[in-house]
C-alpha cells in the first residue's frame, strides 16, 4: 500500500460524493464507538466494542468497570465531535486552543487538574529508552508544531497526519492523554481533507508502539508509516462498502480470528482460571464480550502469556508485569 494507492481509491470514493445523509450519520455512528473502543483499548481500557457503544451511544452504566473507564468512553466519544465540527469548518486552522481543549475533554474528570495544560514535569515512557523534552521546552515546541502544520498543507494529507501524530507523541506534551489526543488530531487532518478517519486496531499494539519508538529512537519510520497507511486504506473500504450497500462488520475490519477463553487457554497451555485471573489483574485484554457472556481475546494475546510467564520467571511481580507489558 502507497499513498498512490491511497489516493486511488480516496478518488474512487469521490465519485460518490456527496454522501446520502443517511448513510453519512451511520458511517459517523459506526466510527464514533469503533474510534472510542480502539483508542480506549490501545491505552489499557478494559470496555469490550459492546460495552463502548452501551456507554457511548445509550449513555449506560457497565457493571464491573470503573468509572474512570466509563469518562474514557464519554469523553472520547465526545472529543470525536468536537474534532468533527472542527474538520467540517472550512476557514478555521488549527489553534493551540483547539489541542487544549480537546485534551481537556479526554481527561475530564479523570484529572482535572493536568486537563488541557501542557506538563511542568519531566516525563519518561514507561519500559522505553525514548527521552522525552524538558517540559520547559513544551510550549515552544508545541507552537513551533502548530505552525509546521500549517506550513504543511501541500503534504499528501495521508502522510501530514502520519507525520503530526508522530511529532505530538515525540513532544509529549501532556502528563497523560497523549496517546489519544495524537489520534484525535492526526484523524482531524485526514478528515479535514475528506478523508476517513484511521482506526489503529489493538491487535496491532505492539507493531504501533514499536514503530512509534523505533522512529523516536533515529530509526525508520516505515513501519510507523505503514502501519497508518494500511489504517486508512481499510477505513476508505468500509466507506466504499457502504456506498455499494454492503452492511458494516466490525469484526472483519478490527478484530478477525478472537479466541474464546478455552481456545486462549488451550493454545497457551494454560487454564482457564489463569486466564481468568490474568485478565481479572489486567495483564491480559478483553478484546470484545458476546451477547452469552463469552469472553473474547486478540490472538496477540498468545504472545502476551507468553511474555507473561518469561516475567514471572524472573519474579517479576505482577505490578512490575503490568508496567512492562502496558
Amino acid at each position: 500500500m502507497t499513498l498512490s494507492d491511497i489516493s486511488a481509491k480516496q478518488a474512487r470514493l469521490g465519485v460518490f460524493r456527496p454522501l446520502s445523509p443517511s448513510l453519512v450519520r451511520n458511517l459517523e455512528e459506526w466510527f464514533l464507538v469503533e474510534l472510542t473502543y480502539t483508542s480506549n483499548a490501545l491505552e489499557g481500557n478494559t470496555l469490550s466494542r459492546r460495552e463502548t457503544a452501551a456507554v457511548v451511544e445509550k449513555g449506560l452504566t457497565v457493571g464491573g468497570k470503573t468509572l474512570v473507564e466509563h469518562l474514557e468512553a464519554t469523553n472520547h466519544a465526545k472529543a470525536l465531535k468536537d474534532v468533527l465540527r472542527l474538520s467540517q469548518s472550512s476557514t478555521q486552522e488549527l489553534q493551540r486552543a483547539d489541542i487544549l481543549q480537546l485534551h481537556a475533554t479526554v481527561l475530564h474528570g479523570i484529572d482535572d487538574v493536568n486537563a488541557g495544560q501542557y506538563r511542568s514535569i519531566p516525563m519518561r515512557i514507561s519500559g522505553s529508552p525514548v527521552v522525552l523534552p524538558n517540559p520547559i521546552k513544551v510550549p515552544d515546541l508545541m507552537d513551533d508544531f502548530i505552525e509546521w502544520i500549517h506550513a504543511s498543507a501541500a503534504k499528501h494529507p495521508v502522510e501530514l497526519a502520519a507525520e503530526a501524530h508522530y511529532q505530538f507523541v515525540t513532544i509529549h506534551p501532556f502528563v497523560d492523554g497523549n496517546g489519544r489526543t495524537a489520534r484525535l488530531l492526526m484523524n482531524l487532518i485526514l478528515m479535514q481533507n475528506g478523508y476517513p478517519p484511521a482506526i489503529i486496531r489493538t491487535r496491532d499494539r505492539m507493531k504501533y508502539i514499536g514503530g512509534l519508538e523505533q522512529a523516536q529512537l533515529g530509526g525508520s519510520k516505515d513501519g510507523y508509516n505503514q502501519l497508518i497507511l494500511n489504517a486508512v486504506d481499510r477505513s476508505l473500504d468500509i466507506y466504499l462498502k457502504a456506498v455499494a450497500g454492503e452492511g458494516m462488520d466490525p469484526t472483519e475490519m478490527t478484530e478477525p480470528d478472537l479466541l474464546r477463553i478455552g481456545q486462549l487457554a488451550k493454545a497457551t497451555e494454560e487454564s482457564n482460571a489463569t486466564i481468568r485471573f490474568w485478565t481479572k489483574e489486567g495483564l491480559l485484554v478483553l478484546a470484545d464480550t458476546t451477547a452469552a457472556g463469552y469472553q473474547l481475546y486478540h490472538p496477540d494475546m498468545i504472545q502476551r502469556v507468553a511474555r507473561i510467564r518469561e516475567l514471572q520467571a524472573q519474579r517479576f511481580t505482577l505490578s512490575e508485569i503490568k508496567g512492562k507489558l502496558d
